[in-house]
This record gives structure tokens, C-alpha cells and sequence, in this order.
């Protein structure tokens, strides 16, 4: 039942992070092209894009933190070696 469970929340959280990595690619290429093509091949381009536009680009970056947050929980639920019990 958990390991279901774990599955359903990673795909959920894949499905956020997908999303939001979608919407923070066309906030940036809404900003200017150059930003759009800085954040899609530039390692550190997304960080500084973030910083200078985050009325734009906050939802985006939100949704990706819940994706990661979804991950998480699914690995700390599909984990065997817990030093509590799950179930």
C-alpha cells in the first residue's frame, strides 16, 4: 500500500516539476529571448533570472520546490530502512 502510495506522489511531483520548469522556460523567453536561451543552456542563467525577475518568475520556481517536496516525501515513504514504522 505504501509503495502505491510512493508512486502516486512522485508522479504528482514529476508532474510539477515538469510544469514548473515548462512555465520558468516561458517566463524567461516572455522577458527576451536571450534570457529564454540563457536559462534553457546556461547553468547559473536560471538563478539570476530568478533573483532579477521574481514578480515573473515565482510561480514557476514554487511550483518546482513542490514538485521536489513531493519527491521527498515519496522517498522517505518507499524507504525500507526507516528508524520509525510506517506501516
Amino acid at each position: 500500500m505504501l509503495t502505491l502510495l510512493a508512486q502516486g506522489l512522485s508522479l504528482i511531483g514529476l508532474a510539477l516539476l515538469f510544469v514548473g520548469v515548462i512555465g520558468f522556460v516561458f517566463s524567461a523567453f516572455r522577458q527576451g529571448i536571450l534570457w529564454g536561451l540563457g536559462v534553457m543552456l546556461l547553468p547559473f542563467v536560471s538563478l539570476v533570472f530568478l533573483v532579477l525577475h521574481w514578480n515573473r518568475a515565482k510561480g514557476a520556481f514554487f511550483l518546482q520546490l513542490w514538485g521536489i517536496a513531493f519527491f521527498v516525501i515519496a522517498a522517505l515513504i518507499s524507504n525500507n530502512d526507516l528508524p520509525w514504522p510506517l506501516g
